[in-house]
């Protein structure tokens, strides 16, 4: 390796190691590295962030190719390491800085991988930075908060997109639609002997020629080159209970989170969480081999890598049964090594009370339980298309953005749509991330002639973004954009009726329909109370009749199952 001057040391390497470089010192740092290295080294900017800066991105490519459809068309794979969405968790802005620098200077950059580096992603988080908010971490001496400026943890915003941030992370993820995406972060929990814990995408939610690869080939090979490298992996410490000796859990990440987002595009992602109590400095080395790692396999694996990735994108455009949601089989566990420490109780100085505590002159070796396997919970049949109305501008604006194809109605047309009406559900007493979030949908399909107008959009569901399309349009999946309250107005109803006018009309529309009579007579059986009722039975009548709001709790996105030639623009 050659030597490296004081002026290409990193500030987190002029700082002993102990201080996290800034937002400032980051991007300084990499226009100097694309200054320096301008064949093989360029810095982009995409969109705006909420606190007013653009989202950088570096580009390290070994034969000056810095066009994503060019990239693709010589079959390189495309590498993204995301740093910083929670800006309290710096290890990855720190050791992309270093490894950046390594590859360019010792002139090792792959030769079948473009790596794409965002800085820092939450910039309004590393501007807010004290030594204080990440009360159990060890080091550095300051970093970054969570929350960016209005207050969103950004690893929920991959779906909602509330912040400028998730609206310029999706600009780069489809323009580049990097095949291995990885994102740093910093856990806390239990203690244990492991520096660096690893999430991958959930196996089962992948498509299974993605699943095959990741776990037959890519994750044994991480796990077996960190270890040689001297930072053993294990598994995200989920436990089950409060210590990991009952065993732990995996983690379905849903579509909220970066590599939940990265399933629906057939990318295959990773989390990587340094332990928060370990020393700094073997955070961000861990942190620095474990990326080294990455960019070692996705050389070597490069071809078969892209290949799976287009045999999934053409499986998932033909797929007609998509999984919305997902349960852990608590049956079905393996057995692993896990390296922990003896946990252990005493007083609480602070209560008195009895506290945990895990005694690090105990360290153990021992068999633990993981339950890493998920079964479906709630499926659904793709329609041929989704209409979705033209006042509903964020939506398709966010499928565009996710590289959706959408066409447009040339003229007025009345079609047969499956419609949803929303029959139940729960929603949120407290916000969550700026929302009150729905879940446990249910719904009522029926078969409706609906008017659809010229500049309507249609997205026919043959596509490669099918996983994007059905998870955010099914309003019954975890993350759709109903569930996010994009839709909530439909749950308002807007007409009514004046009990002493509509009397006369009920009674009118009683005798001259028997059946709706019967219809209210047998519910009034089953029902005493509402025979007891006035204004119960006017509104059982009322909204039997032709004058309740058909659009009342119906979801505005039809769904067109039959094979219909339409018009488009």
């Amino acid at each position: 390796m050659s030597t490296i001057s004081f002026a290409q040391l990193t500030p987190y390497e002029k700082s002993d190691k102990v201080a996290t470089a800034t937002y400032n010192e980051a991007i300084a740092y990499y226009q100097l590295l694309a200054k320096t290295f301008p064949k093989q080294a360029k810095l982009l900017t995409y969109g705006q962030t909420d606190f007013g800066k653009p989202l950088h991105l570096l580009v390290l490519s070994s034969d000056g190719i810095f066009d994503p459809a060019k990239i693709k068309q010589a079959d390189k794979a495309t590498l993204l390491i995301n740093n910083g969405i929670h800006s309290g968790e710096p290890e990855g802005i720190d050791a992309s800085m270093m490894l950046a620098r390594d590859l360019l200077k010792n002139k090792q950059l792959p030769n079948n991988v473009v790596i794409c580096i965002i800085p820092i992603y939450n910039i309004d988080g590393a501007f807010n930075r004290t030594a204080t908010s990440r009360a159990n971490q060890n080091g550095p001496l300051a970093y970054g908060f969570r929350g960016n400026s209005k207050n969103y943890d950004l690893n929920r915003d991959f779906i909602k997109t509330d912040s400028q941030n998730s609206y310029s992370f999706q600009q780069i993820f489809n323009a580049w639609q990097p095949e291995i995406f990885v994102d740093t972060h910093t856990s806390n929990g239990a203690d244990y002997q492991y520096t660096m814990t690893l999430i991958p995408t959930q196996k089962d939610k992948l498509n299974p020629t993605l699943t095959g690869y990741l776990t037959q080939t890519m994750l044994p090979y991480l796990y077996a080159e960190m270890k040689a490298k001297g930072f053993e992996l294990i598994p995200y410490v989920n436990s089950v209970k409060e210590t990991p000796d009952n065993g732990i859990s995996g983690f379905m990440e849903s579509p909220r989170y970066s590599t939940g987002y990265a399933a629906l595009h057939n990318t295959i992602g990773f989390m990587p969480e340094t332990h928060m109590l370990k020393p700094y400095d073997k955070r961000v080395e861990s942190t620095y081999k474990l990326l080294q790692t990455y960019i070692d396999v996705v050389e070597r694996d490069a071809k078969i890598i892209g290949e799976n990735k287009k045999k999934a994108d053409n499986a998932i455009a033909k797929q007609k049964t998509f999984i919305l949601d997902w349960k852990l089989n608590r049956d079905k566990f393996d057995e692993i090594e896990f390296k922990g420490y003896a946990a252990k109780y005493k007083p609480s100085e602070v209560s008195g009370l009895q506290r945990l505590y895990y005694d690090r002159n105990e360290p153990y070796t021992k068999t633990i339980k993981q339950w890493n396997s998920f079964e479906p919970l709630l499926t659904v049949e793709k329609p041929i298309a989704y209409l979705i109305p033209k006042a509903w501008t964020k939506v398709v604006q966010l499928l565009k953005l996710n590289n959706v194809q959408i066409n447009e109605l040339k003229e007025d047309v009345k079609l047969p749509l499956e419609m949803y009406y929303i029959t139940g559900m729960q929603t949120a007493q407290k916000p969550f991330e700026g929302h009150y979030l729905h879940s446990a949908v249910k719904l009522e399909a029926k078969q409706q002639t609906v008017n659809c107008y010229a500049g309507d959009y249609v997205v026919y569901v043959n596509q490669k973004t099918n996983r994007y399309i059905v998870e955010t349009l099914e309003p019954q999946a975890p993350d759709s954009f109903f569930n996010w309250n994009f839709f909530d107005s439909i749950l308002g109803q807007k007409e009514h009726f004046s009990s002493y006018i509509f009397e006369d009309t009920a009674a009118d529309l009683l005798k001259k329909n028997p059946a709706l009579k019967q219809k209210l007579e047998e519910e009034k059986a089953k029902n005493p109370a509402l025979a007891e009722n006035a204004f119960a039975q006017l509104e059982f009548v009322y909204k039997n009749s032709e004058y309740f709001e058909p659009t009342f709790m119906r979801y505005p996105i039809g769904r067109l199952v039959k094979d219909t030639k339409l018009a488009l623009k």
